[in-house]
């Protein structure tokens, strides 16, 4: 009876291997928990990327940008490519038909040229009627000629403009005052205003019966004051 008593404390006293014992809070503290580990692991939030994973993928991206900016530099020089060819052809269409409406005005004129040659070789024909024809013809021409602003220069008693005039010589006249055409050799035109082709013409050098008369004088009273 008395070590029945006695060993119950004892077998009492012994803890249960399967009841779990209380961890320390230290213990406890330094054990990371094992769910946000195994997240971290499998994210890869928690840890900073891999440079090389970074410089692969900026590397991608500049290669398609590069590809991109290649295409639209390809298209804009085939556009530059297609206008220059444009550009030349309708230069060249331009060069070809620029004259096309003057000389639909001129055609009247050439057939009338035509009708003119063959009435002055007609056995009737006399020299008027040939010079009033081509007269006529003329003038029809120079009308041709206005209406796409063809203007001539025909500056006879006008003052000398070098812009305008080409002189040819220069001779003294009486009734011309210096520095003025007395007579144009060749007359010139005008586009638009835009100069085509100058007045040939002879300008005054001024009356030379007064520089003559003058000269004489001048003589004269040096003679008289040699004496």
């Amino acid at each position: 009876m008395n070590q029945e008593s006695d060993e119950k404390p004892q077998s009492s006293s012994v803890s249960d291997p399967a009841t779990p014992s209380p961890a320390s809070p230290s213990a406890a503290a330094d054990a990371p928990p094992a769910a946000e580990s195994s997240a971290s692991a499998a994210t890869g939030s928690g840890a900073p990327a891999d440079p090389a994973t970074l410089l692969a993928q900026e590397l991608v991206a500049a290669k398609k940008e590069a590809a991109a900016n290649h295409d639209r530099y390809m298209r804009a020089m085939a556009d530059l490519e297609n206008f220059r060819r444009r550009t030349i052809r309708e230069k060249d269409e331009l060069r070809q038909f620029a004259a096309s409406r003057v000389l639909e005005d001129l055609l009247p004129v050439l057939d009338n040229l035509g009708f003119g040659l063959a009435a002055a070789q007609a056995p009737n024909a006399t020299p008027a009627s040939v010079v009033s024809g081509f007269a006529l013809v003329a003038d029809q021409f120079r009308n041709a000629l206005s209406g796409h602003g063809l203007k001539d220069i025909n500056p006879v008693g006008q003052a000398f403009d070098p812009n305008l005039h080409e002189a040819v010589s220069h001779l003294p006249s009486p009734d011309v005052p210096a520095e003025h055409v007395m007579n144009v050799v060749r007359i010139g035109y005008t586009l638009n205003g835009r100069l085509l082709r100058p007045a040939t013409v002879v300008v005054s050098s001024g009356p030379a019966a007064a520089k003559d008369t003058a000269g004489g004088q001048d003589s004269a009273k040096d003679k008289e004051t040699v004496i």
